[in-house]
């Protein structure tokens, strides 16, 4: 079975500096530990990232999700979006 590396859909972090225009230009995110959490957000006026990459979830550490099959995220896709002030994988699901 051939695993394809999820994109990231869209991300509403919008002072993160692998966004623009709510892209992720980031090659590749981490979502971190016991929380859905994007770990690779940085806050910055000036932006980064690589424009001719669509961001894809390198690797998730949140063992509870039903996507989270041995740290390698398997959903087709994900969202990130602001919540309580973080940036949260928002296509998290408790097992």
């Amino acid at each position: 079975m051939a695993l394809e590396i999820p994109n990231i859909i869209d991300c509403n972090a919008k002072n993160c500096v692998y966004n623009k225009q709510n892209q992720c230009h980031a090659f590749a995110i981490t979502v971190g530990d016991e929380e859905p959490r994007c770990d690779t957000y940085c806050s910055s006026q000036t932006k980064g990232g690589i424009n001719e990459v669509t961001g894809k979830v390198g690797a998730c550490k949140v063992c509870d999700c039903i996507h989270n099959k041995s740290f390698e995220c398997t959903a087709q896709g994900i969202h990130v979006t602001i919540n309580h002030g973080t940036p949260d994988c928002s296509t998290y699901e408790h097992l």
